[in-house]
C-alpha cells in the first residue's frame, strides 16, 4: 500500500456511513462536534450555506465538496439567517443519520421541489492511531465544483449516489468501498492543490521525491532493520542532507517516525486480529517479543497483551 492508503487503513475503525438527504423550503441542520470522527458533504443540488462558529458563512453550490477532518461542529442551511430546529445530527450514532434520509425535511416550499440534495458521509477514527497527516490538515477542506478538474472525484460521487438511491444486490459491500474511494479522492484533490513550494508538513513531504521515497520504504517494509543511512539510500541522498530534509518537513527525525509507525501498526494488529505477539513483534521490526513489549509499553503505557484484552 502507498503511504496515504496505509494511513487511512490504520486510523479507521468500524464501518463508514453515508446517506443522501433532501431538504425542502426553508431548512437548517446542525451537525454536532464528534471528536474522533471525520465527515464530508457533497452538494448534489443547491445552493446552500456552511455555517461555523467563529467563521464567515461559506456559500456552496452544486458540485462543491466540503471535508471536515477534525470532527468540528457545523450547520448546513438554505440561508445564514435560518436557525436549525431539532437535535443535532451525530455521525457517530448509526441510528441517527438514516432518520434524515427522507424527502420531508424542512418547511415545504410552494413549488414542492427540493431546495437542496446533499450526500453526507462520516468515518470514525481510532483516537490512539490518528496519524499526524490528519492533524496537518486544515479545519475545513473546500473543493469547489470544477467538474473538469476532478473527474475521478465526480465519478466516485456518481457511483455512491446511485447505490444510495437505488440499493441492489451487493450495495452493502459497495458503499464502504466507495466511501473509501471518495475520501481518498478528496484528500488527493486537496494535496494536488497545495503550492509546490509549501514549506513544511505532510503536503510538502508527500510532494518531495526524496522524503516520499523514504516514507514509502518504511510503510512497505516496517520490519526491515532500517537505519538513517538505509533510508537515505532509498531517498537517493547522503545521510546528513536526508536527515535534515526529513526533520525539517515533518518535525521529527526519520527513526522517530519509524518507531511511531511500527507501534501504530502493532496496535492495529492487536485490536483487529488474534495474531500471536511474537509474530506481531517480527512484523514491526523487533527480534524478540520482550523487546517489542518494552517498546510498546513506552508508547501506550501498557503491555501488548493487556492492550489487546482492553480493546
Amino acid at each position: 500500500m502507498d503511504v496515504l492508503s496505509d494511513v487511512l487503513a490504520v486510523m479507521r475503525t468500524g464501518r463508514p456511513r453515508s446517506v443522501q438527504v433532501t431538504w425542502h423550503g426553508s431548512w437548517a441542520q446542525r451537525f454536532a462536534p464528534v471528536p474522533g470522527a471525520v465527515g464530508f458533504h457533497v452538494i448534489l443540488r443547491g445552493p446552500c450555506w456552511l455555517l461555523r462558529p467563529d467563521a464567515d458563512p461559506l456559500p456552496l453550490t452544486a458540485g462543491d465538496v466540503v471535508f471536515r477532518p477534525h470532527g468540528r461542529g457545523h450547520t448546513l442551511a438554505d440561508s445564514p439567517a435560518t436557525r436549525p430546529v431539532g437535535p443535532a445530527c451525530r455521525p457517530d450514532e448509526p441510528a441517527l443519520l438514516p432518520r434524515y434520509a427522507v424527502d420531508t425535511v424542512g418547511i415545504p416550499s410552494e413549488t414542492g421541489g427540493p431546495a437542496a440534495v446533499i450526500l453526507c458521509g462520516a468515518y470514525e477514527l481510532d483516537p490512539a492511531l490518528v496519524h499526524p497527516l490528519l492533524h496537518d490538515l486544515p479545519e475545513l477542506i473546500h473543493i469547489p465544483a470544477h467538474l473538469g478538474h476532478h473527474p475521478e472525484l465526480r465519478a466516485a460521487v456518481d457511483l455512491l449516489t446511485a447505490e444510495l438511491t437505488r440499493p441492489r444486490l451487493g450495495t452493502d459491500a459497495l458503499i464502504p468501498a466507495l466511501l473509501d474511494t471518495l475520501l481518498l479522492y478528496i484528500l488527493r484533490s486537496w494535496f494536488d492543490q497545495q503550492p509546490a513550494l509549501r514549506a513544511t508538513g505532510w503536503a510538502a513531504a508527500l510532494g518531495d521525491p526524496a522524503v516520499a521515497a523514504a516514507l514509502q520504504a518504511m510503510h512497505r517494509d516496517p520490519a526491515r532493520p532500517w537505519t538513517v543511512a538505509g533510508l537515505a539510500a532509498e531517498a537517493r541522498l547522503s545521510r546528513a542532507p536526508f536527515a535534515r530534509r526529513f526533520t525539517a518537513l515533518l518535525g521529527q527525525p526519520p527513526l522517530t517516525y519509524l518507531t511511531w509507525w511500527r507501534m501504530t501498526t502493532a496496535a492495529r494488529l492487536l485490536r483487529q486480529t488474534d495474531t500471536p505477539l511474537s509474530t506481531i513483534a517480527g512484523e514491526v521490526g523487533y527480534g524478540s517479543e520482550f523487546a517489542f513489549a518494552n517498546a510498546f509499553k513506552r508508547r501506550y503505557g501498557t503491555a501488548p497483551g493487556r492492550y489487546r484484552r482492553q480493546a
